[in-house]
């Protein structure tokens, strides 16, 4: 009778730990200075019917519609370009992002186009969360910081932590963004609900290492950790990831955001800024599934594929080959 009531007190520990998995596909590539990463999400069920896979047929998966025909009109926000469209896509991946993360036996994959849609995904993680505390652990080669203050490109996909974070970077202000960018800006700061969507000490980023001085200076302001990939060759994967997620432990809830560049150039030539002395696959794999083991990681958003720069779909193959170890972790 012991052993049955053991038994059963296990199978019930798995049963509500266990997770199911929803995808939320975002084709959006407006945020990018290259064309083509709105294609990533095909790119992804390509190489998982490639791999004799049915992953896309058992998991439920949603679209949220694009503004990509804004890449046709002429420019009038060059600080921060296409930013009246991507407020238009963050708002419709409020409410997705928002009931997902409402069901607390619900993961959601976000397979996003460029990486600015990050903000979007955040945002609706504060709507569900709107008193609680939502950490941040940011894979990337890059920092993500920028504003139209600051941006040497205005391309949004290097800023949607600033959005999240409702930072401007006015002390190291060089751009000088007209009324209808400041609006604009003002306004999708705030479509997660008022104030910071995320706080700065919530930040975690890992293999960081393509910044600009404005996003340096933040980086130091706020004392966010970063592990450069030395530190994770030296320390090992596993003490990372646990250090990592015991930084975090006062968030309620945590997301994952993975930037294919956070890898080495050598693998993800199919981005549109590879970025050299970058994590291997093993080791991507390692952090996003070890990771991802944590119950308060509720949301793992993969971005930046560019089948158009990618040779034979390797970059997605790679892509889907992550998407479907986390999966197996969080529905184990």
């Amino acid at each position: 009778m012991k052993k049955f009531f053991t038994l059963t007190l296990i199978l019930l520990t798995v049963f509500l730990s266990a997770k199911t998995v929803k995808i939320l596909e975002v084709p959006s590539e407006i945020g990018a200075g290259t064309r083509g990463a709105s294609l990533a999400s095909r790119a992804i069920e390509i190489a998982a019917i490639n791999a004799n896979s049915n992953y896309f047929q058992i998991h439920p998966v949603e679209t949220i519609e694009p503004e990509n025909n804004a890449l046709y009109l002429n420019q009038k926000t060059p600080h921060a370009k296409n930013i009246e469209a991507l407020s238009n896509v963050i708002d419709r991946m409020t409410i997705p992002v928002a009931r997902t993360m409402k069901d607390k036996k619900s993961f959601l994959i976000v397979i996003a186009g460029d990486h600015s849609t990050a903000a979007g995904t955040l945002a609706g993680m504060k709507k569900a969360y709107l008193k609680q505390r939502i950490g941040v652990i940011w894979i990337d080669a890059h920092a993500n910081i920028h504003t139209p203050y600051t941006s040497p490109t205005g391309n949004l996909n290097g800023m949607p932590v600033a959005i999240a974070l409702g930072e401007d970077n006015y002390l190291k202000k060089k751009n000088k963004p007209d009324e209808l960018t400041v609006s604009l800006w003002d306004g999708v700061k705030e479509l997660g609900g008022p104030n910071r969507n995320i706080q700065p000490s919530d930040i975690i980023y890992i293999a960081v290492r393509d910044t600009q001085p404005e996003e340096d200076f933040l980086m130091r302001k706020y004392s966010i950790k970063n592990y450069p990939v030395d530190a994770i060759r030296r320390r090992g994967v596993e003490e990372v990831v646990t250090e990592a997620l015991r930084r975090l432990r006062h968030c309620d809830v945590i997301y994952l955001s993975f930037d294919v560049d956070s890898m080495d150039s050598s693998i993800s030539s199919g981005t549109g800024d590879p970025a050299a002395n970058g994590l291997t696959k093993e080791e991507a794999e390692g952090l996003l599934v070890g990771l991802s083991a944590s119950p308060k990681v509720r949301c793992l958003e993969i971005a930046e594929i560019n089948p158009l720069l990618d040779e034979n779909n390797t970059m997605a193959d790679i892509a889907f080959q992550l998407i479907n170890a986390v999966t197996k972790e969080v529905e184990k």
